[in-house]
């Protein structure tokens, strides 16, 4: 059975929690690349959202108080040249943000299937939201940006996701990629047209085919639900890291660090080492046993 086999609705797991949910992220600019137009946000969820770490200049958001009852973990890509990668990736982030500010006093009740559907409408949001921006700003239309969402709440995970960057799940040795994606490459591999050879190296391996904004409204978001066990680690990244080190090397690294933060640094700095010819964002989340 698969990882992606195991969805459950139990909501014993989601109020089970972890004694501990320890995360870092990082983000940088690369060798290459004159701006960075990744983001990144690591949030607990209590009656408040409260910001921990982002690549935003935003307040701490805390307007509230109260037990945590979820962490979120959010990397965007921003793509569209001049500014507009960047304004992309940034208006993604608050628009979820501020979704979830709005619904904080009932979203906690969701369980299941009501909570990626929640999810969904967010990043639907988001996209109608740059399309909007484009339509003020014609110098910014074609402007978009991927976004992979991850939520933690009690030891169930929820992602939500679109575009090529990517969450991956390190249990026991074993380093899972939980999203796909979107591009016209994976759509050949998942055809068997070519194999992971020729799309390690194919010209259209960029090419993405379900953003946030892009040249076409009309977002198709890619959801998932697992429960979570003791010791996981979960990676989120954009493709400045998976385009540049290999993933055995990114499971080696994720194994021989001891904090998440660590665990950033050198896979940035790895990333970079090997040509560093995009930006490079990287979210690392441990989850210790509740009692």
């Amino acid at each position: 059975m698969s990882l992606m086999d195991t969805a459950t609705d139990s909501w014993a797991l989601a109020e089970a929690g972890f004694d501990r949910v320890v995360a870092a992220g990082k983000t940088d600019r690369g060798l290459t690349r004159e701006r960075n137009e990744d983001q990144f946000v690591i949030a607990e969820l209590t009656r408040a959202l409260h910001i921990e770490a982002s690549s935003l200049p935003q307040a701490e958001m805390l307007f509230g108080i109260g037990r945590v009852r979820g962490h979120l973990f959010i990397v965007a890509d921003g793509m569209g040249g001049e500014e507009g990668g960047e304004e992309a990736s940034a208006l993604a982030v608050t628009t979820i943000e501020d979704l979830l500010l709005r619904t904080l006093h009932w979203f906690f009740q969701l369980q299941g299937d009501a909570v990626l559907e929640e999810f969904q409408l967010a990043l639907r949001t988001a996209d109608e939201r740059i399309f909007e921006e484009t339509r003020r700003q014609p110098a910014l239309r074609g402007m978009g940006t991927t976004v992979t969402l991850a939520y933690v709440v009690g030891r169930l995970l929820y992602v939500a996701h679109v575009g090529d960057s990517r969450c991956y799940l390190r249990r026991g040795e074993q380093l899972h990629q939980l999203t796909r994606d979107h591009t016209v490459v994976d759509e050949l591999l998942q055809q068997h047209v070519i194999d992971e050879e020729a799309a390690r190296q194919h010209p259209m391996r960029h090419l993405i085919t379900n953003s946030l904004g892009g040249p076409e409204p009309g977002v198709r978001p890619e959801v998932h639900r697992l429960p979570l066990e003791p010791g996981d680690m979960l990676l989120l990244c954009t493709d400045g890291l998976t385009e540049m080190v290999p993933q055995p090397e990114i499971a080696t690294t994720l194994a021989s660090t001891g904090s998440p933060a660590e665990a950033c640094d050198r896979l940035v700095a790895r990333a970079n080492e090997l040509g560093g010819v995009d930006n490079v964002t990287v979210i690392v989340a441990k989850l210790d046993a509740g009692e």
